[in-house]
C-alpha cells in the first residue's frame, strides 16, 4: 500500500505544449485547471509564451497569484525566434561545437528563466544539445559548464534544473547519470521523458537507470519509432507496466502530460482527454 499511497500524491501537471500554436493567456490556464491539472509546465516558445515581454509575464503572474493552478515548471526554449526555427534561426544548443553558439544558448535560456522573478516556477527542464549531437569527452565538458552556469543563475530564483533524456547519444539515461555524477551536480534532477525512453532504452530500463534523480515525468505516447507526443494509449507504450515502475520509485515524481500541439484537439474535448491520460498512470 505504501507504493500506491506515494503514487496517488503525484502532482498532475499539464504542459502548455498542447497549446503551442496559441499565445498563452489566462483562458488557456483556466482550461488546464478545468481539465483536472493541479499545475502547468510553461513551454518557453516566444510565439506561445513571450518571455521577453514584461507585459506577458506580468499578465500570467497576476493570474497565478489569484488562482490555485501552480506554475510548476518551465520548459527551456528550443529556438530563439517565434517560428521554432522554420525561418532558419539556429536551435538553442548547449553542446554545440562552436563556443559562441553555446554562449548564445545559455543566454537565451537565462532570458527565459528571468520570468521566475515574477512567476514562482519550481523547476526548469533543459535539453542538452540536439538530435544529431554525439557523445564524447567534449560533450561532458560542455554539459558540465552549461549546467553549472545555469544552475548558478537559477538558484537565487528558487528554480531547480532538470535535464531531460532525449533521442541523442549524450542524453541516454546512462550518459545523463554520468554527467551528473562526474560534476557532483547534486542539485540537478532529471525530467524522465517516457516517450523518448520508449524509442530508445525502453521505459522500464530508463526508470531503473535514473531512479533517485527523477523529479518529473513527461507523459506521452508513440509507436516506438517517431517522437509523436500522442495521448497515452494512442501508441505502443505499456502503460500498466510504466505505472507500476513509477510506483516503485522512492519519491513520487510529478506527472507532466506533454501532448503535441499538432493534434488540434477542440477545447471541449480536452478535459476528458486529460482525465483519461492521468488515469493511465493510476
Amino acid at each position: 500500500m505504501m507504493g500506491v499511497r506515494k503514487f496517488l500524491i503525484m502532482l498532475r501537471v499539464l504542459s502548455t505544449h498542447l497549446f503551442l500554436n496559441h499565445r498563452l493567456h489566462p483562458g488557456l490556464l483556466e482550461l488546464a485547471g478545468r481539465s483536472g491539472a493541479e499545475a502547468v509546465e510553461i513551454f518557453a516558445a516566444r510565439q506561445h509564451f513571450d518571455y521577453t515581454s514584461r507585459e506577458h509575464i506580468v499578465e500570467l503572474s497576476d493570474w497565478f497569484r489569484s488562482n490555485s493552478l501552480q506554475p510548476y515548471s518551465m520548459h527551456a526554449p528550443l529556438f530563439p525566434d517565434r517560428e521554432m526555427g522554420r525561418a532558419g534561426a539556429p536551435g538553442v544548443n548547449l553542446l554545440h561545437a562552436e563556443k559562441s553558439r553555446r554562449v548564445d544558448a545559455m543566454d537565451e535560456i537565462k532570458r527565459a528563466l528571468e520570468a521566475a522573478e515574477h512567476i514562482p516556477l519550481r523547476n526548469l527542464v533543459v535539453h542538452l544539445g540536439e538530435a544529431a549531437d554525439m557523445w564524447s569527452p567534449r560533450t561532458i565538458e560542455y554539459a558540465l559548464t552549461a549546467l553549472e552556469h545555469l544552475g548558478a543563475f537559477a538558484r537565487p530564483l528558487g528554480v531547480k534544473l532538470l535535464v531531460e533524456n532525449l533521442l541523442s547519444e549524450p542524453t541516454t539515461p546512462e550518459h545523463l547519470m554520468l554527467i551528473l555524477e562526474m560534476g557532483h551536480l547534486d542539485n540537478v534532477g532529471v525530467c524522465l521523458d517516457l516517450g523518448h525512453a520508449h524509442i530508445t532504452a525502453g521505459v522500464a530500463a530508463a526508470i531503473a537507470a535514473l531512479d533517485g534523480r527523477i523529479v518529473s515525468v513527461h507523459v506521452h505516447d508513440n509507436h516506438g519509432a517517431k517522437d509523436e507526443h500522442l495521448w497515452p494509449g494512442a501508441g505502443s507504450i505499456d502503460w500498466p507496466a510504466a505505472a507500476a515502475a513509477l510506483k516503485a520509485l522512492s519519491t513520487p515524481p510529478a506527472a507532466v502530460l506533454e501532448i503535441s500541439h499538432n493534434l488540434y484537439e477542440p477545447p471541449a474535448a480536452i478535459p476528458a482527454l486529460v482525465e483519461q491520460a492521468f488515469a493511465r498512470l493510476g
